[in-house]
């Protein structure tokens, strides 16, 4: 298989425009209801594109990755995630289909706050780490 040297930095660019959306999201102060939905909505996305352009790098880098979970593992022992990063991303991954059916209000506070507290600070960082690494090449 033939690997795209500029695959990961093609879907980098998305990934910076995706984390800006959710950084931009995470910053309110309050919310209404379409606005919790589009934060949730947001943030699978902006953690979709995450965990793919991990991928992309690891596999540029001869590894051989294929599940969300594996290509977070590997990002670790790879050294583009701290052990920090690592375990946040895998929770945000075990969470995610629970956060994209949180229909009731006290899950979807639940949500808001994982979102903003966690997943979005730490998809803010791997995609600061990941911008870096390309300026570095």
């Amino acid at each position: 298989m033939s690997v795209n040297p500029d695959r990961w930095k093609q879907r980098l660019q998305n990934l910076q425009r995706a984390q800006a959306r959710l950084s931009k999201a995470c910053e309110q102060e309050s919310y209404n209801e379409l606005e919790l939905a589009g934060l949730i909505q947001t943030f699978e996305f902006s953690f979709e594109l995450s965990w793919k352009t991990l991928k992309d790098l690891l596999e540029f880098e001869g590894y051989d990755v294929a599940s969300p979970r594996h290509v977070i593992r590997t990002s670790l022992e790879a050294r583009h995630l701290n052990a920090v990063q690592c375990e946040t991303l895998l929770d945000a991954l075990i969470k995610r289909n629970l956060l994209s059916h949180a229909y009731d209000e006290k899950h979807v506070l639940e949500a808001q706050a994982l979102i903003v507290n966690s997943y979005g600070p730490c998809i803010t960082n791997v995609t600061n780490y990941l911008v870096k690494k390309n300026l570095d090449e």
